[in-house]
């Protein structure tokens, strides 16, 4: 329709043709209102739409932090509440201040030659004390080379010839031993040092280059060396109460794959997989086998795993709320934030055994979910379906009441840590265990092959296991080299 301003001599010539006319010219100027106006809130849809995208960011909604960009979000607010306790070390912190050694390994004694008051020679006096200062420092590192040697011996009674028996490992004529393969392994897979730095570090360290082979063969051994503890640790997850799930992309060969993790706060297992989906999930081996709780963030290929129960990240929603609260200004998502946050504490004061709070907390805490839950749902009108001839499928919804419909239909998993104390309010554990591994792809830029990540996936679960059960991470990785990779019992978890 073309918008055009009645002039001065259309509305005379209206008046001049009687009632009728004026009539028309008004219907006319309000139908061109009424389609201004439905262009205007179309707009306004359209702006407001678009200041939510860009305002969206790793702090208020579900976007991973390097999709920020250059011009990194200022932590101007967190999800946390300041609390009442001081800055720095609480009380019953252990403390890690150097202290002087009962048995040092070696004493150097520093002797008085001289009187500092009369400068009279003190050689030959016997000392009646001393003055103690301990310095802690590291020996120079070196390689040490052993020969092994198998004799050689001529039987006296038939003549044949015998050799001593070489030690277990020891299969070549020049080889690297155990300790070498740990450092190289160690550097690599816990802190992520790319293949030739580790390669400098021998150089640099201990004086013997190593090349870039050495370093990638020995990780290639752990591998190897670990798979019974990742059996274990596959079956042990399958039979945990409750389970993290979680996931994110990873560049292999170029392209796009995903990092999958399934953990407990005692295990840890990553699978490498080019989709993200079901697929990939079966091929890892456990949620199929799962009967527990799974916590995950709501991606839906989870739910179709339905012998498990499933647990919403309220982490998430508490971003999602922080985002609807600020940028479009509805007082009911701020309302859910605090009433999450005020089951989420009296959960926590509630005494073991108890594995839920009582019915009366309950029914009071639903009702005001209930409640809340409503009112997102009518400060947001469901939009109408397409007319006949438009766009097919059900109407777009805007962020608000997505939210809001998600929190109604799932209230189960949203408050699962409200009905069972053991499960967690959040996913953090399955994002913090999955936020390491993502370290590697910010120091390497990815991997170029699809084994080596998987490879990688799983010597991290190992070393991430370990570290949750307080083993020594070089020294399960030496044990591993050793034939004794470190296995967690049952009972840790």
């Amino acid at each position: 329709m073309n918008f055009r301003t009645p002039t001065d001599q259309d509305i005379q010539t209206a008046f001049a043709q009687g009632e009728a006319a004026v009539r028309d010219l008004v219907h006319n100027l309000a139908n061109q209102i009424e389609e201004l106006a439905q262009q205007l809130a179309k707009q306004g849809d359209a702006l407001q739409a678009f200041q939510a995208r860009l305002a969206k960011n790793s702090r208020n909604s579900g976007k991973p932090p390097s999709s920020d960009g250059y011009g990194k979000v200022k932590r101007t607010e967190s999800l946390r509440k300041a609390g009442n306790k001081p800055n720095g070390g609480q009380p019953g912190h252990e403390g890690h201040t150097l202290q002087a050694s009962a048995q040092p390994d070696q004493i150097e004694t520093h002797d008085a030659a001289i009187c500092v008051h009369c400068q009279a020679s003190l050689v030959g006096i016997e000392a009646s004390g001393y003055e103690e200062r301990q310095v802690f420092d590291m020996p120079a590192i070196r390689i040490v080379t052993t020969a092994h040697r198998a004799a050689v011996k001529m039987c006296p009674v038939c003549g044949g010839k015998s050799t001593g028996d070489f030690p277990a490992g020891v299969t070549q004529a020049v080889q690297y031993g155990t300790a070498v393969k740990t450092w190289a392994s160690y550097f690599t897979n816990q802190h992520h040092i790319p293949v030739e730095r580790t390669a400098q570090i021998f150089d640099d360290l201990v004086h013997q280059p190593v090349s870039d082979a050495t370093v990638l063969k020995a990780s290639e051994e752990l591998a190897v060396s670990i798979e019974p503890s990742t059996e274990v640790v596959k079956k042990q997850l399958r039979a945990a109460e409750v389970l993290h799930a979680d996931e994110s992309g990873l560049r292999v060969e170029g392209k796009l794959h995903w990092l999958h993790v399934a953990s407990t706060n005692t295990l840890t297992h990553y699978e490498v997989h080019a989709k993200r989906g079901h697929e990939a999930m079966d091929e890892a081996g456990i949620l199929g086998e799962f009967r527990g709780t799974a916590v995950h963030d709501h991606w839906k290929p989870y739910f179709t795993y339905e012998a498990c129960q499933h647990a919403l990240c309220n982490a998430h929603h508490l971003r999602e709320l922080q985002f609807i609260d600020k940028q479009y200004h509805q007082p009911w998502a701020n309302d859910m934030a605090e009433l999450l946050l005020a089951i989420k504490a009296a959960v926590a004061e509630t005494l073991a055994p108890a594995v839920s709070l009582s019915l009366p907390e309950l029914e009071a805490f639903e009702q005001r979910y209930d409640e809340v839950v409503k009112a997102g749902i009518e400060a947001n009108p469901i939009a109408a379906p397409a007319a006949e001839g438009k766009k097919r499928g059900r109407p777009k919804q805007p962020p608000p009441l997505n939210l809001a419909m998600r929190l109604r239909d799932f209230k189960g998993q949203v408050l699962a840590f409200m009905y069972d104390s053991r499960v967690p309010f959040d996913n953090n554990q399955g994002e913090r265990d999955i936020r390491m591994v993502k370290v590697k792809q910010k120091v390497s830029g990815g991997f170029r092959t699809l084994e080596g990540a998987k490879r990688f996936g799983r010597i991290r679960g190992y070393i991430s296991t370990a570290s949750k059960n307080a083993k020594n991470v070089f020294e399960a990785i030496r044990d591993a080299f050793e034939g004794n990779p470190f296995i967690p019992s049952p009972e840790t978890h």
